[in-house]
């Protein structure tokens, strides 16, 4: 299994009138996991995209725990732990400054040929960057 840990604080903006972080900020605290995981890996999605491979999100879920609040540093937890193929899963923990989860989910995207707009596989390099996690 592949595990990165990045933090990421809750800014004023993203908090409701209750004070909690809107839910909606969450899928976007994902995203910011999975690019550094797939960076930590020595990818990322702006030169993916330059190699005509394109990463839409296929399906999101989550389960809300606990609410995080203004100016909590939050750790997003991002794991895989299948090898890819023309999908790659990425589950998520995320925990709270006193290591408490908030919230967990799983986020699949597919690889797109930007040319045919077709699934295809992995790239092959990515592959092997993350396979060698799953040994």
């Amino acid at each position: 299994m592949y595990v990165h840990q990045h933090k990421v604080r809750v800014r004023y903006g993203e908090t409701d009138q209750m004070g909690y972080c809107y839910y909606g900020n969450y899928a976007q605290y994902y995203e910011v996991g999975r690019v550094e995981a797939l960076r930590s890996l020595g990818f990322n999605y702006k030169k993916l995209e330059e190699e005509g491979i394109m990463l839409p999100v296929l399906d999101y879920t989550i389960k809300y725990v606990k609410p995080a609040y203004y100016d909590d540093e939050l750790v997003i937890k991002t794991m895989i732990k299948e090898s890819p193929g023309a999908r790659i899963k990425f589950e998520y923990e995320m925990y709270d400054s006193n290591n408490q989860i908030i919230n967990f989910g799983t986020v699949t995207l597919v690889f797109i040929d930007k040319t045919t707009g077709r699934p295809t596989r992995a790239p092959g390099n990515l592959q092997s960057a993350i396979d060698k996690f799953l040994e």
